[in-house]
C-alpha cells in the first residue's frame, strides 16, 4: 500500500476505523492507532515499545501466532476470528488481517496486523439463530436461557449463590459470570475446590494462619477470604466442607468476620461468597452431615445447572463453539464433525456433561489434522464396535440410564485394572459420582 507523498502515513493510520499495530523481528509493538487503542482499551503510548503479547493476551498468543506465521511464510492471513482479553478481563471477539513488514529492499523486518471488534456481529447473529450467550456460556437451551437471562441481576444484588449441578455441567463458568458481571469485577476471582483439600487443612486455606499456629506455622498467612477481598470466592465442592468449618463459615456469612487459624484478632470478610456443589445438598441436611441454616444462608439465590443429556440441544452448538476455541488455539483448520460423529455424540449419555464433550474434542484436535473430525478421532470408549462410519443405532432393547452408566463404569475400570480415580478422568466424573454409580448397581 502507498499513501500520497503530502500525507503522513501516520495520519492515515489514525483515521482508521480498525485497529493496527506494526511490531519488529524482536516482537516489539512500533506504532499502534488510536483504534487499536479504543479496542484493546490501552493507550497507544502505552502499547508501544512492549512486546506485542504483553498488549493483546490474545486466544493465539500461545504458539498459534498469526504474524510469526506471516513473517516466517512471507504470506499474508486474512479474516481470522479471534479474542483478546482486555486490560480489565473483558474477552473480546475480533477479525484480524496480518501481513509480513518490509523495507524498501523487500526483506522482511516486521509484521502488521489489522483488527476490528466483532462483538456485536457475533451478538446479532447468534440472536437470530436463537442462541442466548454471556461471557463464556453459550445455550439454545430454554431452561439455560432464562438463568442467562436472570444472571445479570443476580450479580448486581450481592447475595450469596449456590449453584448445584452434576460435574462438568459449568458451575464454575457461572460463578465467573456472576463475578464479571457484578459491581465486584474489579476485584480478585478466587476459587477453592473445598473437596481437593485435606479438611484439618481447609480452614487455613479459607481463612489463613497466625505464626505459631501449628508445628510448620513459622509465619503468618493469609487465606482465600483474605486474597479474595473486594472480589468474589468462589467455595467449589461446598457438600465436602467438614461440619466444623460449616459453622465457621456461617459466620463469616452472618457477621462479615472471621479469625484466622491461631488467632482471637477477627478480620472483616469483605467477599461476595458464590458456592457450588454435585452433590444433594438437601439429602445431607435430612442425614445431618450438611448443617441445615448453612445451606439456606449459602441459597439465597439457587440456580440448578440442567445435565448436557436434557439440553441436547447444545450438544451441536457446543462442539461448533469448542471447535472454534481449539482451532483459533491451536491454528488448525478443522471444518467441523461429520455427519458420523454428531451421531454418536446425539446418542451418548455424557456422565462428563459439558466438560466430557470439550475433552472429546480437545483428544480429537490431536489426532485430526484438518477437515471434518471422523469416528477414528475420538477416544476409543465412544467409538461404535461396528465398522467405521456405519451408522450408530441405538440397541433393540436399549437399556436403562442407570445400567448404562453401570456398564461404562465397569468397563472403565476394566480397562483401568480397577484404579477408579483413572476411571474418573476417562469418564469425567467425580469419585463421589462414580461411588454412587457403582452402590446403585445396573438396576433390574
Amino acid at each position: 500500500m502507498q499513501f500520497p507523498k503530502n500525507i503522513p502515513c501516520q495520519a492515515v493510520m489514525e483515521s482508521l476505523a480498525d485497529g493496527v499495530f506494526t511490531v519488529d523481528r524482536d516482537w516489539t509493538v512500533t506504532s499502534f492507532n488510536r483504534a487499536a487503542g479504543e479496542i484493546i482499551g490501552i493507550a497507544p503510548e502505552a502499547a508501544v515499545g512492549r512486546k506485542c503479547w504483553d498488549v493483546f493476551h490474545s486466544s493465539i498468543c500461545d504458539g498459534a501466532c498469526a504474524l510469526k506465521q506471516c513473517i516466517a511464510t512471507g504470506d499474508s492471513l486474512s479474516n481470522t476470528s479471534i479474542f483478546i482479553v482486555r486490560p480489565d478481563g473483558e474477552k473480546i471477539p475480533i477479525s484480524i488481517s496480518a501481513s509480513p513488514l518490509r523495507d524498501a529492499t523487500g526483506t522482511i523486518v516486521g509484521g502488521v496486523e489489522t483488527f476490528r471488534d466483532i462483538s456485536e456481529l457475533q451478538r446479532m447473529r447468534k440472536e437470530l439463530q436463537g442462541i442466548a450467550t454471556l461471557d463464556d456460556i453459550v445455550t439454545k437451551s430454554r431452561r439455560m436461557a432464562r438463568m442467562l437471562e436472570i444472571l445479570p441481576k443476580i450479580a448486581a444484588s450481592g447475595s450469596t449463590v449456590l449453584i448445584l449441578g452434576e460435574s462438568g455441567t459449568g458451575k464454575e463458568l457461572f460463578a465467573r459470570a456472576i463475578h464479571t458481571q457484578s459491581p465486584r469485577r474489579s476485584g480478585p476471582f478466587v476459587a477453592v475446590n473445598c473437596g481437593a483439600i485435606p479438611g484439618e487443612l481447609l480452614e487455613s486455606e479459607l481463612f489463613g494462619h497466625a505464626k505459631g499456629a501449628f508445628t510448620d506455622a513459622k509465619t503468618a498467612r493469609k487465606g482465600r477470604f483474605a486474597s479474595a477481598k473486594g472480589g468474589t470466592i468462589f467455595l467449589d465442592e461446598i457438600g465436602d466442607m467438614p461440619l466444623a468449618l460449616q459453622v465457621k463459615l456461617l459466620r463469616v456469612l452472618q457477621e462479615k468476620v472471621f479469625e484466622p487459624l491461631g488467632s482471637d484478632a477477627p478480620q472483616a470478610a469483605d467477599a461476595r461468597v458464590v458456592a457450588a456443589t454435585n452433590r444433594d445438598l438437601e439429602a445431607m441436611v435430612a442425614e445431618g452431615t450438611f448443617r441445615r441454616d448453612l445451606f439456606y444462608r449459602l441459597g439465597v439465590v439457587r440456580l440448578v445447572l440442567p445435565p448436557l443429556r436434557e439440553r441436547p440441544e447444545d450438544i451441536a452448538l457446543l462442539t461448533a463453539h469448542f471447535i472454534a476455541g481449539q482451532n483459533a488455539v491451536q491454528g488448525k483448520n478443522v471444518l467441523g464433525a461429520s455427519q458420523e460423529v454428531m451421531r454418536l455424540l446425539l446418542h451418548h449419555d455424557f456422565p462428563g456433561n459439558v466438560r466430557e464433550l470439550q475433552n472429546i474434542l480437545e483428544y480429537a484436535f490431536i489426532l485430526c489434522p484438518g477437515g471434518q473430525i471422523g469416528l477414528e478421532h475420538l477416544p476409543d470408549y465412544l467409538r461404535p464396535s461396528g465398522p467405521l462410519g456405519a451408522e450408530v443405532r441405538p440397541p433393540a432393547e436399549a437399556p436403562t440410564m442407570r445400567a448404562a452408566k453401570h456398564a461404562a463404569v465397569m468397563a472403565a475400570l476394566a480397562r483401568h485394572q480397577g484404579r477408579r480415580m483413572a476411571a474418573c478422568r476417562e469418564l469425567g466424573v467425580t469419585k463421589d459420582t462414580l461411588r454412587r454409580i457403582l452402590e446403585l448397581g445396573p438396576g433390574a
